[in-house]
């Protein structure tokens, strides 16, 4: 056999003739000896087995297949193996070796999310591993994908409130120069639904489809889903009643039987305050007020 030749191979995406190809490229080792390559491409059919999609022969450091949405599907993870053989005596063979997975298609980053009901908006990067090739000349280079969420559990579908909130319902993938595993992208962000319940934490999902695509290649195709768990927070709770009674957020107890419109809570943070107005309830034997009237915003 031959020794080792860290061949090295690596999966990158391309658009030939406006059609999404996928390149398998090694190194060509310094060996003297005249070498041929055998380049075996296979996707991942099931966890843990793999199914053979294409094998070529050549005598180039590189080798081609196309995704054409029958064979090589969109949401597929492909790995190409090499092996060199002597162009003259077949018998002396390298060892086989194996590209990383490369996954094709659309990606969340991060893949899940834990986020609490605290009002922070939390990144969401939506990108394609993919090149997007135009289907003509009129279109621009783009795939929009229409997002949704689902909240998951009894606790969500009983109580009718959503979880989480997007900060857009569709968003474009432009297409863009292949870099890093990324060949277009899209920021969005995630925030959670402070509901003022106590009903534990939640899960829901996030669901991107494209839209208005006649390539087959992406018509046929959904995203896996984002899994999103939302950590319920204790909600502050003040109160004024009766002839006022006062409980803060912190559970200090006072009264204020002062008539007029008075400031009672106001936040240093954003802008939300509530003012609440107070009349004279009591008579003449004993002087108290009541709550009349309350402004938010």
């Amino acid at each position: 056999k031959l020794t080792s030749l860290a061949l090295q191979p690596v999966i990158t995406p391309e658009l030939v003739q406006g059609r999404v190809h996928l390149k398998c490229t090694f190194s060509r080792p310094s060996s003297k000896l005249p070498l041929q390559y055998l380049v075996v491409w296979s996707r991942l059919s099931t966890p843990g087995k793999k199914e053979q999609i294409q094998r070529d022969t050549t005598l180039q450091s590189f080798s081609y297949v196309e995704m054409n949405g029958v064979n090589l599907k969109l949401g597929d993870t492909v790995f190409c193996t090499v092996t060199a053989f002597t162009r003259d005596t077949l018998e002396q063979q390298s060892l086989p070796e194996e590209s990383k997975g490369f996954y094709a298609g659309i990606k969340f980053l991060p893949e899940s999310l834990q986020i609490a009901e605290d009002g922070k908006e939390h990144v969401l990067t939506v990108l394609s591993t993919v090149p997007i090739a135009c289907p003509g000349h009129d279109d621009s280079c783009k795939i929009t994908l229409q997002l949704s969420t689902e909240d998951l559990g009894k606790n969500s579908q009983l109580l009718g409130l959503p979880n989480i909130a997007l900060s857009a319902c569709q968003v474009d993938l432009l297409r863009a120069p292949c870099s890093e595993s990324s060949c277009a992208a899209a920021v969005l962000t995630v925030t959670a639904v402070t509901d003022f319940a106590q009903d534990g934490n939640r899960i829901s999902r996030i669901r991107a489809e494209p839209v208005g695509w006649r390539d087959l290649l992406w018509r046929a195709y959904t995203p896996k889903d984002v899994k999103v768990t939302v950590r319920d927070l204790p909600t502050g709770n003040c109160y004024s009643f009766t002839d006022p009674h006062i409980i803060t957020f912190d559970g200090w107890r006072y009264d204020n039987y002062k008539i007029g419109t008075f400031l009672l809570c106001r936040s240093v943070s954003r802008a939300f305050e509530v003012h609440v107005r107070q009349w004279d309830c009591g008579g003449h034997r004993s002087a108290t007020a009541c709550n009349c009237g309350v402004a938010a915003r």
